[in-house]
């Protein structure tokens, strides 16, 4: 375990290490900005002069403009990608998009100026202090080193003091590693505060975490109510055929008949739902338009004729004018109603009743409670949830329960 602790810091080092050198990349045609702005003040000649003054110089004049190019709308995605990749921040930590509005905008250039400044300042320490502690390293094994400019550096006049250059070497080039590293942690430190998420981006992350979870759930009470109420109905309706048939010569063939048409007719209706379903779920990939509307109160009568001879259905008020809304969900919520009805009072008579003479649309289902109460089912039922959250989303309220003998449910959902 330690060991696998020790290979992971070691491999996040090395890939901010990477990341500091390409933010050094980035740099390189800021500098060479501020080496010709700085030359020409300086009457140093040429790009590539070894001052300190003109490269320092360079390097200070090549920051403002870098914190100026930062305020392109590229400068956060490519800033976001590469604090990702490279630094190990988390996918949440770090917002996505362009830079939108003022403070915003001042985070990102805050951030890419210090990481293009770190980098640079890393990415020169890198190329030019290994060569030169691999130099110092060798100074007691070549004679032509010790009489170089770097021996003379070092002070050779004293014989013994040449040894020291190996142990000088070594701490030259772990310091190397220890300022790097420590460099890439404050970057990885600093990358959730400069290019996370403002308090506005993190409403709309959370607006559209509602909205996502908002159409699963719509999603699972369609397929919910379509699919369970036709193999509820189909098991059913072929269970009361397979028991007329057992009783032999004098089965009631026309029972069997009706049985069978019903299964037909509800399998079909139900294959044109879930393919409407399902389209719900391809909206997104299509560029056209989506799925037409669901069944609505129109093909009530097909609904409550599949689900049986015992099921009673009874119109108060002229359905017409129900919004087109409004009449999928009484659609649904009725179905989800002879689901419940056909799994826990099978075989009993089921009466339903929709008044739509008021300014409400009222929905009532009734059956007698059976005399041996239902199997709970392992994971519990949804449907009653579903029919909830059905009208909620309208408006209006649900209210189911036993009383007196009998199992109700009702629903008012404003029109």
């Amino acid at each position: 375990m330690r060991r696998c602790a020790i290979a992971l810091l070691g491999q996040r080092a090395r890939r901010r290490w990477l990341h500091l050198i390409v933010g050094g990349a980035l740099f390189m045609p800021f500098w060479m900005v501020g080496s010709v702005i700085v030359g020409a003040l300086l009457d140093a000649g040429g790009l590539f002069t070894g001052s300190l003054a003109v490269q320092f110089g360079a390097y200070a004049v090549g920051l403002p403009l870098v914190a100026v190019a930062a305020l392109f709308p590229l400068a956060r995605p490519m800033s976001v990608a590469a604090a990702r990749a490279l630094c190990g921040i988390p996918a949440d930590g770090l917002a996505d998009g362009p830079a939108r509005g003022r403070e915003e905008k001042a985070r990102t250039a805050g951030w890419f100026t210090l990481h293009l400044a770190a980098g640079a300042l890393i990415s020169g320490a890198t190329l030019a202090l290994p060569p030169f502690a691999v130099s110092v390293l060798a100074l007691p094994f070549s004679p032509a080193l010790r009489e170089s400019e770097v021996g003379r550096l070092w002070g050779l006049d004293r014989p013994w003091w040449s040894w020291a250059a190996i142990p000088a070497g070594i701490l030259m080039l772990i310091a190397l590693a220890a300022v790097a590293a420590a460099t890439g942690a404050l970057l990885a430190r600093q990358a959730p505060r400069l290019l996370g998420p403002s308090p506005a981006d993190r409403l709309a992350a959370a607006e559209r975490r509602a909205a996502e979870a908002e159409s699963r759930n719509r999603l699972a009470r369609e397929l919910h109510d379509s699919v369970g109420h036709a193999l509820s109905a189909v098991t059913l309706q072929a269970g009361a055929a397979r028991r007329v048939l057992d009783g032999g010569d004098g089965a009631d063939l026309e029972f069997v008949r009706e049985a069978l048409t019903a299964i037909e007719e509800t399998t079909r209706r139900t294959v044109g739902e879930l393919d409407w379903v399902l389209g719900l779920l391809r909206r997104d990939e299509d560029a056209g338009e989506g799925p037409g509307p669901g069944p609505g109160l129109d093909a009530l009568e097909a609904l409550v004729r599949g689900a049986g001879p015992k099921v009673a259905l009874t119109v108060s008020g002229d359905l017409a004018p129900v919004p087109e809304a409004l009449s999928r969900e009484a659609y649904r919520i009725v179905q989800e109603g002879l689901t419940n009805a056909a799994r826990h009072a099978g075989g009993e008579p089921v009466a339903v009743r929709l008044d739509a003479r008021t300014e409400e649309l009222e929905i009532t289902m009734e059956n007698p409670l059976p005399a041996r109460p239902p199997v709970a089912r392992p994971n519990g039922g949804r449907g009653l949830r579903g029919v909830t959250e059905r009208a909620r989303l309208l408006g209006g309220t649900a209210e189911a329960g036993p009383a007196d003998g009998v199992w109700r449910l009702a629903v008012r959902i404003p029109r």
